[in-house]
């Protein structure tokens, strides 16, 4: 039986840019224990047993139409301390979101690589 999600893989082409949003508008840390691979990337610390990983690699589906909203398009979805200072952050770095059409505190934004994200 399923008893957690631990980890949510996201494709970039440009690690530097990925970093600079989850690191520096997220604030998420790099996890120093990621072996060495095939291929460049970085692990994140969500929670405990829960991460994000960046795999640099070529996305097979570059060029293709997303939805707008990112609530209609695949997506993780991750809990926040302070919505206020998410809103802020993301104000302050230009990244474009919506709100949830639910009523509830959380609003979808898409990282640099289009890769869709629920910030609850």
């Amino acid at each position: 039986m399923i008893t957690a999600i631990l980890h949510a893989s996201f494709l970039t082409s440009d690690l530097p840019r990925s970093r600079a949003f989850y690191e520096g508008v997220l604030g998420l840390q790099p996890d120093p224990s990621r072996p060495a691979m095939s291929f460049n990337g970085v692990w994140y610390n969500v929670a405990p047993n829960q991460q994000i990983h960046l795999l640099l690699l070529p996305d097979p589906e570059a060029g293709l139409q997303r939805p707008a909203h990112g609530g209609r398009d695949r997506h993780v979805a991750l809990a926040v301390s302070d919505f206020t200072e998410l809103l802020d952050r993301l104000n302050r770095a230009g990244v474009a979101y919506t709100l949830s059409s639910s009523g509830r505190r959380a609003l979808f934004c898409r990282d640099p690589d289009g890769n869709a994200l629920e910030l609850i």
